[in-house]
Order: structure tokens, then sequence, then C-alpha cells
């Protein structure tokens, strides 16, 4: 084995030496990373959700400094012209649209996948990245538990609605930006909206989070040879202001050791802008490489599991299969 590869699979194992900002100090000196190259995504679109704070909005601006046409998505217009006004100003020219979303209303989402059909002539990349944690169970306007529809079915409505477009740009790629808390919980697909038991908004969130990494990896697999790249990151543990308002305690414990929300959206830019990924598609990954999708056997998703999870997603959704006519495995 390359020391290399062993020195990241041992950080790997440590968990906190891995998802604090010692795993991107480590393996950004052994690997010897390359930042993207200037204007590598220069006369190409990207859609970013929940772009206005945190990681959203450092990935938003990072793409943007690559040359990228930003498609600003999120449930504020005043907080999205924010964002657009201070990118024009960092960037000296208008290359950023907004499109206002509430990702857990199904009539907004599609509302806005018409309004990217209409206005985009090309989609190069989509970065799934809206999130909350719901302190009280929920439910979003169309009846579904709030964070499976703000993490799980807004964002599925989301993607198919762009397919098409998707298609026509070619060599397109999907970034589910996920969490690590989606290791530490088993996904009941007979309970997908948390009407059982004492409700934690914490463990929807990583519920949600666990269905969401799982579905990107049924969508690679249903796309597949269709010439779109779906994949999902673990962004470590970084400081935002998500973070602290969610888990004070944690944010509080860790302190220093927190990565940047940069070091945290590093692999979600180098994904969207590297020429080539050498890994399968919907893999998860973490600092530039693939990591593993489970950590403990009871969280563990057989494939038979994922494909429930479609169908019942697909129910929720209130529309037809997105990947239907472009199904390429069963």
């Amino acid at each position: 084995m390359d020391p290399r590869d062993l020195v990241d699979s041992l950080l790997e194992l440590t968990v906190v030496g891995s998802f604090s900002r010692i795993g991107p100090a480590v393996r950004r000196r052994i690997f010897g990373w390359d930042p993207p190259p200037a204007n590598a995504l220069a006369g190409r679109t990207v859609l970013v959700t929940g772009p206005t704070s945190g990681l959203g909005r450092q990935v938003a601006g990072d793409l943007a400094a690559l040359g990228a046409r930003v498609v600003l998505v999120g449930r504020s217009r005043e907080r999205l012209a924010g964002v657009r006004d201070a990118l024009i100003e960092r960037h000296g020219e208008d290359r950023f649209s907004i499109v206002v979303a509430d990702m857990a209303s199904l009539a907004s989402v599609h509302a806005a996948t018409h309004e990217v059909l209409a206005t985009e002539s090309r989609l190069d990349v989509v970065i799934d990245n809206a999130g909350a944690i719901f302190p009280e169970r929920s439910l979003s306007p169309d009846g579904i538990e709030a964070t499976l529809a703000t993490l799980v079915v807004g964002p599925f409505v989301l993607i198919g609605g762009v397919l098409p477009l998707l298609r026509r740009t070619g060599g397109a790629r999907v970034i589910a930006v996920t969490s690590g808390g989606q290791y530490a919980q088993a996904l009941d697909l007979d309970d997908l909206q948390y009407r059982r038991g004492v409700y934690d908004g914490t463990r929807a969130y990583a519920r949600a989070k666990r269905a969401q990494v799982s579905l990107v990896r049924e969508w690679a697999r249903r796309l597949a040879g269709s010439g779109i790249r779906f994949d999902s990151v673990h962004p470590g543990w970084a400081a935002t202001p998500g973070l602290n308002e969610a888990l004070p305690g944690f944010a509080g414990l860790m302190g220093p050791l927190l990565r940047t929300p940069a070091e945290g959206t590093d692999t979600v830019v180098w994904l969207a802008s590297t020429p080539r990924i050498v890994a399968p598609a919907g893999s998860l990954w973490l600092d530039r490489r693939p990591r593993p999708f489970d950590r403990a056997p009871m969280t563990r998703l057989s494939g038979a599991a994922r494909r429930l999870l479609w169908d019942r997603t697909v129910e929720l959704s209130g529309q037809a299969d997105p990947a239907g006519d472009l199904l390429v495995h069963r």
C-alpha cells in the first residue's frame, strides 16, 4: 500500500482527525492538492441551493471565482440579492441570477425548475446544499414532514425537473452536500416522516441526509450512461452559522478544530471543476477521496431498500418517476 493511502486510512478511522480541520491539513500536504485552474468553469453554469450563508455561500463564491455563471436558489429574494450584489462587486460583472424557491414546497420547486428551464441555455452542475434542522416536528405545505421535504423530496423534484437541461448540456454533474451525522442514523423506510417515537430534529436531519446519499446512489445507478454524474460530499465538521445554531454545544467543544467553510467546500468545488473523476459515479466523498457509505452495519441500506426508498420518494413527490424514460438499470 502507498504510505500516503495508509496515513489517509488511519486518519479516517479516527473520525475526529478525519472530520476536523486536521483532515484537510494532512491530506493536502501528503497528496499535494492543487487548486482548480483559473477560469476552470468559464462558460459553464452552476446552480446552488441554499447559497445565502454557510457552506452554500462559500461554494457559490468559490465557483464564481472560477468563472462560472451561478444560479442562486433560495427562499429569500432579499438575501439572494445581497449575495448576487456581493458577487457582482467582487468580479466586476453580472453573471449571477436569482431563483426564489422554498425547497419544502413542491409548488415552489416546480416553479423554480420551470424558471431555470426557461432562462438558462445550459446547466453544467447542480449543488444540492440547502438544509435545515427543525426543533419540533412540523409539516410542509404539502403535508410532508418538514425535514424530509426540505432535504429529500424538494431536491429530488428539483433534480428531476432540470434533467432535460442537464442532459442537453452534456457532461453535467449533480453534487449533494451531506453530513457526517448520516453515519450514525439508520433509515426506517416504514417511518420516513418520523411519525413514531419522540421527535428529535438533529436525528431527523441525519436520517434525511442518509436518505439523500442513498438517493444519489440510485440516481447514479438508474441514469448510468446518461451523461450526468451524481455524487455526494461529506464536508467534515465546518464552522457555520447553521452548526452554531443547531449544535452550539458541539460547536463550542470542537472550537478551533472545526474546519473553515472553505475547507468544508473544497471537495465540492474540486468535483465541480476537475475534468476527470476517477471513481464510480454515486460515490460519497470526503477530502477528494471516496469514502465508505456506512460505518455501522445497522445503518446500511441494501440495493432493494434503496429502490424502495426511491419509489416512496417518487410517491411523496406526486409526480411520475423522473428517471423513468432514462432508466438504464433496474
